[in-house]
């Protein structure tokens, strides 16, 4: 009887949590070449120390995570334009600079990281 009653529940359980009937996440929305062009090049540039994807952890924890950046308030594409082109923000061990269409890219792309409601990832 006790085989019975777990085969039972197995088989509710499937019934309840199997394929269909539990709402999956939609697929992810098709992503442009540019686009696609865009974030390997951010995550070249600065995944290395940065969280270029939310939500994410930064690989260097003294790094913040790009959507960080994207949801400071007073942020905007001016902002974040010239303190992307202010080589003395960049700390040395970054050793790296870029030019003025790389800039605007990973402005770009960073503000793409804004949502309401945005929580700040706890260090």
């Amino acid at each position: 009887m006790i085989p019975v009653l777990i085969l039972l529940a197995a088989t509710a359980c499937q019934q309840a949590y199997g394929a269909g009937s539990v709402e999956s996440a939609p697929p992810p929305a098709p992503v442009s070449e540019a686009e696609h062009h865009r974030l390997a090049f951010v995550q070249a540039a600065c995944g290395g120390c940065h969280a270029v994807e939310a939500p994410g952890l930064s690989p260097n924890s003294q790094s913040p995570p790009f959507a960080d950046i994207a949801n400071r308030e007073g942020l905007t594409r001016a902002t974040l334009v010239t303190w992307l082109t202010d080589a003395h923000n960049y700390p040395e061990v970054m050793d790296f600079d870029l030019d003025q269409p790389q800039v605007e890219e990973i402005a770009d792309y960073i503000l793409t990281l804004r949502s309401d409601g945005y929580k700040r990832v706890p260090d």
